[in-house]
């Protein structure tokens, strides 16, 4: 009998160290966005646990963008980062400089479910950092025209074409820019935009100019060359000279995203991000139009990736979630919510992300602006190079100096950014 005891207690044993090491693996994903986003990123979790029970994934949700990039640079600093994170592309290389991101690149050479050519080029090429790809593109999104139906047909001004100039852009926003009362004080604005260096941007190189001096290893801002200039002036018009902004005051009391799902401001320049949002309007039909062109047609890239941080332990259960993420079916699911712009071209091409029952009914104007888009460079400084241009813009915008003034700031300000970032290279 005792014997018999002790064979059982030995069975159980060997049972309980079965099911130890079978507990599943945990993995930190960390993401920011609004309630329809933070369902989603769930739906997608609970899809990837059911095919993958021995993986568990901690989902940190943050719904501001601003916190959320607070929050990845205090926890990357301190040494606790997520597992997995979602980061745009201009952000990455500061964080691939300092080595805390684990490239992600011989991960995807090894998959059997996805595969480089699976994606839009010009996606996987802003996540390289030093010809290694770093982490893995989410979307493809791009700036567009967002505008209000109604605003048009009752001005009786056409909706914008999938083609279109400088000159008819502004001719629409002035046209669309009213004092409904005749109060003296404008009710309706033609335009909103943000005064920034990334919205800026593509305008400048529609212009056929361009923001820095060398793309692939830029050294200054080129806002002061004359047709650099000549698109910052025409920017800066949108405001000083045509009035078809509101001016900072009122931007301030009400921005120009919330006058537009207000129904008081025609259009809007923004990427895919704001379709959830504006897919809530009850008030007023809207759709999407491509920006205009001058002397070419640009666009600029909006992008963010699946990042793995160097300190992930778990990193073979971290690159399962990334990997199943970025499939079609991963991909599908996020499409579900409005927000991106599937990197995946079958993704794209498909009814997840065309849906035909769904505003905006010109979804593919993202799809077909795609062999115009360009980025901006991938510097460890970039950041801070954007951020402290965008002030000089803005002041012009605004009026308080001058376009070439702004330019030439710019250019002074964010010349010890240019020396760090390069010398953040490695030989």
């Amino acid at each position: 009998m005792r014997n018999l005891k002790f064979v059982v207690f030995i069975f159980l044993l060997g049972i309980l160290a079965a099911c130890s090491s079978q507990e599943p693996k945990t993995v930190s994903f960390m993401t920011s966005g609004d309630p329809a986003e933070r369902q989603a990123y769930l739906d997608l979790v609970a899809a990837f646990e059911e095919r993958h029970p021995e993986i568990n994934i901690e989902v940190t949700h943050i719904p501001s963008d601003k916190d959320y990039r607070t929050r990845l640079a205090t926890d990357f600093a301190a040494g606790s980062a997520p597992d997995i994170t979602l980061m745009n592309y201009r952000r990455v290389a500061a964080f691939a400089a300092n080595d805390l991101l684990d490239p992600i690149g011989p991960y995807l050479d090894e998959s059997e479910l996805i595969q480089a050519e699976d994606f839009y080029d010009v996606a996987i090429e802003a996540f390289l950092w030093q010809g290694t790809l770093m982490c893995l593109p989410q979307n493809i999104s791009s700036l567009v025209v967002y505008y209000n139906e109604d605003l048009f047909d009752a001005a009786g001004v056409p909706y914008p074409s999938d083609k279109w100039t400088w000159d008819e852009f502004v001719n629409t926003a002035v046209s669309l820019t009213r004092d409904i009362d005749g109060d003296g004080v404008i009710d309706q604005y033609g335009l909103g935009v943000d005064p920034s260096l990334y919205r800026l941007a593509p305008f400048v190189w529609q212009n056929d100019a361009p923001i820095v001096d060398n793309e692939d290893a830029p050294s200054r801002l080129t806002l002061t060359r004359p047709p650099s200039l000549e698109a910052l002036q025409w920017f800066v018009d949108l405001r000083q000279v045509h009035g078809v902004v509101p001016d900072r005051v009122e931007e301030s009391a009400q921005d120009s995203e919330s006058r537009f799902i207000a129904g008081t401001t025609a259009m809007f320049l923004d990427s895919r991000r704001g379709t959830p949002t504006y897919r809530e309007i009850e008030t007023f039909t809207w759709d999407v139009a491509p920006l205009p062109y001058n002397k070419t047609t640009a666009g600029i890239l909006h992008s963010d990736g699946y990042c793995l941080s160097e300190t992930t332990e778990n990193k073979d259960a971290a690159w399962t979630f990334i990997e199943f993420a970025n499939s079609v079916e991963g991909q599908t699911i996020i499409a579900g919510t409005g927000r991106t712009v599937p990197s995946l071209i079958s993704v794209a091409e498909s009814e997840a992300f065309l849906n035909p029952g769904q505003l905006p009914a010109r979804s593919r104007v993202w799809l077909d602006t795609i062999p115009t888009l360009r980025r901006v460079p991938v510097l460890s400084t970039w950041q801070e190079i954007e951020g402290t241009a965008s002030d000089e813009i803005e002041r012009a915008f605004y009026g308080d100096i001058t376009a070439e003034e702004a330019a030439d700031l710019s250019f002074q300000r964010t010349e010890e950014y240019f020396l760090l970032g390069k010398s953040a290279l490695k030989p």
